[in-house]
């Protein structure tokens, strides 16, 4: 398995540096013996937690893992979409006894190999849903892959809400293999990925940009009414004010990216001056946007250092590291 995992990562022309290679080679004994446990060997560990600094190649030895692992029925999920998939089939199991563990018994029949990407919880409702379902998954012998940028004890790191999710991130520790990785250098920084543009300069750049697209007023999500610019089947061009001055959800960004496979994002200011919920919200919609795949174009006219100087949201880091992989462009006025 760990030579495939290998083989998978070097055919992306990508190669791993010395603490990379250990901790894949740790990581593949682990899931070996966890896929094909030993009668007179010690059982391994149910799952494997996987934390460290943000562009460190979590992510990526852990999708090689994946995607390498002999196991028929496996699945990757954000932990975004997770969430909101097990509130959607919660709502099925209305009026049973413990909805949650039904659900469980779901995501178990469909997947033995559960590999859980940026898990990483703030909202304390979505910390207790998630921490609930840890415990079935593990009695149903469900194997559990978790990347995160933090150590489980350091998981909604709220003081007010910390010591209720403390036993989910107690369990967390006892029953999972957590492996920190290395501190070094942030890899995504230096990618030649881009996945869409950084424009700075001024409103009209987008504007010109985005002519083609016919304006459109609003957009239901849900149950609340968006504000858009402009729309057509591949795009949606929106600003900032829409998208993170209102209390959209999760949900509600996970049903743009995957409805557009193109998203404009206007105005942005620097976000030193957004409220904390504000900056909450961005990092929601760049987590999902930059997971699904879609093509994202913001605009400020402010530099993409400006725009994120100053930022005291403890996930931020992971948000910029994102950022710096959008392509970017400055144009002063249209004239140039």
């Amino acid at each position: 398995m760990h030579a495939q995992a290998v083989r998978l990562i070097e055919a992306r022309g990508l190669h791993l540096d010395d603490s990379q290679q250990r901790m894949l080679a740790r990581l593949a004994g682990w899931l070996q013996a966890r896929i094909r446990p030993s009668a007179w060997r010690r059982r391994p560990a149910a799952g494997a937690y996987l934390w460290g600094g943000v562009g460190r190649g979590k992510s990526l030895l852990l999708a090689a893992l994946f995607e390498a692992a002999a196991v028929a029925s496996k699945r990757r999920v954000h932990v975004h979409a997770l969430l909101q998939e097990v509130q959607q089939r919660m709502l099925a199991f209305a009026g049973h006894a413990d909805p949650l563990q039904r659900v469980a018994d779901e995501l178990t029949s469909e997947a033995r190999l559960l590999y859980l990407d940026e898990f990483h919880v703030h909202d304390i409702g979505d910390a207790i849903l998630l921490g609930r379902l840890l415990q079935p998954l593990i009695e149903r012998d469900c194997i559990l892959l978790f990347s995160s940028n933090y150590a489980p004890a350091q998981l909604c790191p709220n003081p007010l809400y910390h010591s209720r999710f403390k036993p989910f991130a107690d369990l967390l520790q006892r029953r999972c293999l957590v492996l920190q990785m290395d501190a070094g250098p942030d890899y995504r920084a230096c990618s030649s990925r881009h996945w869409g543009r950084y424009m700075k300069g001024p409103a009209a750049l987008l504007e010109a940009r985005l002519a083609h697209v016919p304006a459109t007023s609003q957009l239901l999500l849900q149950r609340r009414a968006l504000t858009l610019r402009g729309m057509d089947r591949r795009t949606v061009w929106l600003d900032f004010s829409a998208l993170c001055r209102q209390p959209l959800a999760s949900g509600d960004y996970l049903q743009l990216c995957q409805r557009f496979a193109h998203i404009a994002i206007g105005d942005l200011p620097p976000l030193k001056y957004c409220s904390l919920d504000e900056q909450q919200r961005l990092v929601n919609f760049i987590d999902i946007a930059y997971d699904s795949g879609c093509e994202l174009w913001l605009q400020s006219e402010s530099a993409l250092d400006v725009l994120c100087a100053g930022v005291s949201h403890g996930d931020f880091s992971r948000t910029r590291s994102r950022l710096a992989q959008l392509r970017q462009e400055q144009v002063e006025s249209l004239a140039c």
